[in-house]
């Protein structure tokens, strides 16, 4: 029996989050299923876990590719997009034996926006 292939022409995947802010909420909310407890203990461990990851990085960017990919996996599961990006985008930095500096400064911009937002998103809860 001949295997039949047809061509499927690529179409971008939609972006995880929709461009409102640092922090994906409802993609966070799914992620904690709405628990209020839960949604705080992940955000304050996010925070506590991207000040060591960060301080960590810009100690020794040559070494990093395996902290930023942790630090791109934790982003995603809070929905801290721009984060995860610029973790990646680092990581393959680091991977292709080139100048880490600029996307490692990315990184750390996206960083404090998320923590900012995090921040702001504990005073209110």
């Amino acid at each position: 029996m001949p295997l039949h292939l047809d061509r499927i022409d690529w179409m971008a995947s939609p972006p995880l989050a929709p461009g409102d802010g640092p922090i994906d909420v409802a993609h966070l909310k799914r992620m904690t299923s709405g628990d209020i407890r839960l949604t705080r203990e992940v955000l304050t461990m996010f925070v506590s876990q991207t000040a060591r990851l960060v301080e960590a990085l810009a100690a020794e960017p040559a070494g990093g590719a395996a902290l930023a990919h942790t630090l791109k996996g934790s982003a995603r599961a809070i929905g801290a997009v721009a984060v995860a990006d610029a973790a990646g985008a680092l990581e393959t930095a680091l991977a292709a034996g080139g100048d880490p500096g600029e996307a490692l400064a990315a990184l750390k911009d996206a960083v404090g926006e998320a923590r900012a937002a995090i921040e702001a998103m504990l005073r209110r809860s």
